[in-house]
Order: structure tokens, then C-alpha cells, then sequence
């Protein structure tokens, strides 16, 4: 299994402007670093917990089929699957038709296989690809107010806190308050 971003997000889900006001920066000396650690925690916050923020274009290639007739999505939310292909082993590729699969948005996101079985994969890897788009909106706005609010934590954290560990001191963790907000956020693991 191989999950590719195709496209990724056009803008932050927070801006340079709002990150230096919760920093109480005034001066443009630091912008920089403070985009790439807007930046760095949008993707933090996305590899924890699955998630993908502002609207992106992801592909998943599969070698097999899982059991059953649903393939479940590694991120969320999903808004839309735009593709599912399988590829035989020669190279060629055949496209299932839209009304073949729907898209359980869950979580966990799923496609969802509505005919009867699954197309037969003959390419001894990465036979299927699945082409979906995810993400909250396009706009920071769409994404949730706590989620915003815990990348603003985490960009203040990581300004004050720029090396991994402080010489001499206890080792510095992620605030708790970051996790609180991100709490409603996490998907339950079997």
C-alpha cells in the first residue's frame, strides 16, 4: 500500500498574518520560519491523526483487494473519490464506472464496492489505484476552530522551543492544550 498526495493544499489553515499576532511579532525578520513552522504543523497535526485540512488530491495504490467489499480510506474527510483503476500485468489500465463504487464518508472513509465483486488484479504490485480528494474545504475557514487554534499553539510552541531538546532541561512535549483540542479529532484504533 502506497498513499501519494497528488495535489496539495493551495493555501494554510493558518495565516503568516495570524500566526505572528498570536506570536506578538510585529517585525518581518522571522517570516520565514514562521511559515515553515505553519507549514510543519499542519503536517504534524495531519500524520497524527489521519487528516487532511484544506482540500487535497491523495492516490492510493493497493497490490490486492481487502476482504469484504469495502476499502477503507487512510485519511479523512474524504469528499469525493474521482478514480478507482486497476492495472493488469502488461501495463494496461481499466477504469471501473462511477456507479460501481459510492463513497461511505464514514469515519473511517471507505469505498464501497456496490456490484458484485471485484474487478480480477493481475499485476503482481500495486494493481489498484484509488484517486480521492480530501480535506475540510478549500478555505481556512472551513477547518474547525479548534483544530486552527491547536496550530497556533503548536507554532508557538515549536518558535519558542527550536531545538528538538534543551540542553539541560527535561525534555520539552507537545502542550497538553494541543491535544485537548485535537481530542474530538482522533479516530478510535482497533
Amino acid at each position: 500500500m502506497a498513499l501519494v498526495l497528488t495535489a496539495g493544499p493551495l493555501t494554510e489553515p493558518i495565516t503568516l498574518a495570524k500566526a505572528k499576532a498570536h506570536l506578538r511579532v510585529d517585525t518581518m525578520d522571522e517570516d520565514i520560519l514562521i511559515s515553515s513552522l505553519i507549514l510543519t504543523s499542519r503536517l504534524h497535526i495531519e500524520a497524527a491523526l489521519g487528516l487532511a485540512l484544506i482540500t487535497q488530491s491523495w492516490q492510493l495504490t493497493l497490490n490486492a483487494w481487502p476482504k469484504g467489499n469495502a476499502v477503507p480510506l487512510p485519511l479523512h474527510p474524504v469528499s469525493a473519490v474521482t478514480l478507482v483503476k486497476t492495472v493488469s500485468a502488461n501495463g494496461a489500465s481499466t477504469t471501473l464506472a462511477p456507479s460501481a463504487t459510492v463513497l461511505d464518508p464514514g469515519p473511517p472513509a471507505r469505498v464501497v464496492n456496490v456490484s458484485q465483486l471485484w474487478p480480477v488484479v493481475t499485476a503482481p504490485a500495486n494493481g489498484i489505484a484509488i484517486t480521492f480528494t480530501a480535506g475540510f474545504g478549500p478555505t481556512a475557514e472551513d477547518v474547525p476552530a479548534p483544530i486552527r487554534q491547536a496550530l497556533l499553539l503548536l507554532v508557538a510552541h515549536w518558535y519558542e522551543h527550536r531545538d528538538p531538546i534543551e540542553i539541560g532541561e527535561p525534555q520539552t512535549a507537545i502542550p497538553k492544550a494541543v491535544s485537548d483540542l485535537l481530542m474530538p479529532y482522533r479516530r478510535p484504533r482497533l
